[in-house]
């Protein structure tokens, strides 16, 4: 569990990131803006690239909770729960200020840490998967344990990958994913 004193910091990060943009957060801007040492920071999320991850998986927190409250207002129904799931993380995603900076970041120099969201998503991709698979497990899915994760796994890529670039809004965006789940789950 994060403490803290590690929140400030990720928090501050976060906010200097949607402000200046990722090349001028630096430990001593983080410590001065928390108002704490930079050894602090260090202590707190070590290098730069172990900020940018902290700061990514906090980002991915808050996607997460929508999941889950998404899947508890839906009990008794899988493919409602995913709509609602799938619709909640696109408009959280419209309207995220961070995800916007590392997105348009692609289009300068200051690119650091789109991989995290990308090329090197496996932490970012593994902790959706599991969140997941733990919401599935309550419900009555007819799919064996290889198919449900292959399942799983092509309905959190197909979020992501509408995070990262949408095609539509969120509403039928999730409508389509929701459908395309109802006939791998429904046979």
């Amino acid at each position: 569990m994060a403490s803290a004193m590690r929140d400030r910091v990720v928090e501050a990060a976060v906010a200097m990131t949607t402000e200046s943009g990722w090349a001028a957060v630096t430990m001593g801007s983080i410590a001065e803006r928390v108002g704490v040492s930079r050894q602090t920071v260090y202590n707190e999320v070590g290098t730069k690239p172990g900020l940018a991850e902290a700061m990514i998986l906090h980002e991915l927190d808050r996607f997460l909770g929508m999941v889950t409250a998404a899947f508890d207002e839906h009990p008794a129904d899988l493919v409602d729960a995913i709509r609602a799931a799938s619709r909640g993380v696109l408009e959280l995603a419209q309207d995220n200020l961070l995800l916007h900076a590392v997105v348009s970041a692609t289009h300068g120099a200051d690119t650091e840490l789109l991989p995290l969201l990308t090329t090197h998503a496996e932490s970012l991709l593994a902790a959706a998967k599991l969140v997941v698979r733990d919401r599935v497990a309550p419900y009555d899915v007819r799919l064996d344990e290889t198919h449900l994760d292959a399942a799983i796994d092509m309905v959190v890529r197909v979020v992501l990958s509408h995070v990262m670039q949408p095609s539509g809004p969120p509403a039928r965006t999730a409508e389509d994913i929701a459908w395309i789940a109802a006939r791998v789950l429904r046979g």
